[in-house]
């Protein structure tokens, strides 16, 4: 079983993550983990932090001359700015500089002071800091380096920044992800992308924030990923579950989501259909994934009964505009005095939501590998490989009926 754990704090000397179950064999280097987080520092309306902020990537164990070995492997990304923060962070017995009494809504500070008997907010907010999710990007690299094992391409692109939609006939491919991480909001239609920037330039000015809308998209998925049998094993309630978790995440939807609510069952679903059989042709290929079937729409976001359809996967998570703002308005109560204030300001952007569709890739990532290792197993990778080629060879063939033999 792929599992993973994450520690560490925002300002903290480092961040670490330890991931268990990944076959040996998979090519992995520093380098790899280096381009996955470089990502998540992409957009427009980043904070001052993201242009000095440096992810020294270090490959603790697990793997060898680039290679995973099987056990468990551990990574520490270091925080530069460390120095910085040594005396107010140090684990060493003392007292911090300043006590941070004025929670800040929209954040975990007042929920997790009272929940853990604290009395200074940063007690909270470096471990609920979105600061942590550089261990999940760790993490989610080497599952999206797995999952390209057995043919499978994740990635995602913004299609709402505040009130700006972007509008698409088509899901943006793999080959398409260059050109997203090149727009300045990860947004795949250029005029889109320039009302995007508008708006964040227009909440920058009065000091307000931004929230969005990211899509994933996960191509090459074989069918049967997930599970009908039990709650707990089907796969939109995995993605679900692991998109929610991503810091400041309000709404997941699979497919069309909340629209399909509104339509006719006669136009809710996606019709199925024989594929061209042709394997030189996109279609073919991707009916290898399907057992020869194809559907042509994506209301269902590549998702039936709690698995995998072969379809591509497609999931939308919406992001609320960051709590802690440039200038502080929002109030709040002293939680020592009682009186009525205004909230304490931390560095914070304008808008996360580009950094947010990469975390999103990772842990949509995460949770196929760990369904595709369930599904095929493999010590290595290349047994992995060589299971996961086994049962797409045996898609295409007509299932055997049992007949019942007759009673005497």
């Amino acid at each position: 079983m792929l599992r993973y754990l994450t520690a560490g704090e925002s300002h903290g000397r480092a961040l670490v993550v330890i991931l268990e179950g990944v076959p040996a064999g998979l090519l992995v280097t520093a380098e790899d983990i280096q381009r996955g987080l470089a990502r998540r520092r992409l957009g427009f309306g980043r904070g001052p932090r993201m242009r000095f902020e440096v992810d020294e990537v270090s490959l603790v164990g697990g793997i060898r001359h680039g290679r995973t070995l099987g056990s468990p492997i551990a990574i520490e990304i270091a925080n530069t700015e460390w120095p910085k923060w040594e005396e107010e962070m140090s684990p060493a017995p003392g007292l911090p500089s300043k006590v941070l009494t004025q929670p800040r809504p929209g954040h975990a500070d007042l929920a997790g002071m009272l929940k853990y008997g604290l009395d200074d907010a940063r007690d909270v907010l470096e471990r609920a800091s979105a600061r942590e999710t550089a261990a999940r990007v760790a993490a989610g690299t080497v599952a999206k380096l797995l999952l390209g094992q057995i043919g499978v391409d994740v990635l995602s692109h913004i299609v709402q920044m505040g009130k700006a939609r972007a509008h698409h006939d088509a899901l943006p491919r793999p080959s398409d992800l260059p050109a997203i991480d090149d727009s300045q909001v990860r947004c795949f239609d250029p005029k889109a992308e320039k009302r995007m920037v508008s708006a964040i330039k227009a909440a920058a000015k009065v000091g307000d924030s931004l929230g969005g809308v990211a899509e994933v998209i996960a191509y090459g998925v074989p069918v049967g990923l997930g599970s009908h049998v039990h709650w707990d094993r089907r796969l939109d309630a995995l993605l679900a579950q692991a998109l929610m978790s991503i810091q400041a995440i309000k709404a997941v939807e699979i497919g069309e989501g909340a629209e399909v609510a509104g339509m006719l069952g006669s136009a809710a679903h996606d019709a199925i259909r024989m594929a061209d059989p042709d394997p030189d042709t996109a279609e073919g290929v991707a009916a290898t994934k399907s057992g020869g079937y194809v559907r042509d729409t994506h209301r269902a976001g590549g998702i039936e009964g709690g698995m995998s359809t072969g379809a591509p996967i497609v999931a939308r998570l919406s992001m609320k505009p960051l709590a802690t703002l440039n200038r502080p308005t929002l109030g709040t109560v002293d939680v020592v005095t009682k009186e009525a204030t205004v909230s304490f300001k931390e560095r914070t952007d304008v808008t996360a939501v580009p950094a947010m569709g990469v975390v999103a890739e990772t842990m949509t990532a995460l949770v196929l590998a760990a369904e595709a290792l369930r599904k095929f197993g493999g010590d290595s990778v290349e047994e992995f490989v060589r299971n996961h080629s086994g049962y797409l060879a045996t898609l295409g063939e007509t299932p055997s009926v049992a007949v019942p033999a007759a009673h005497e």
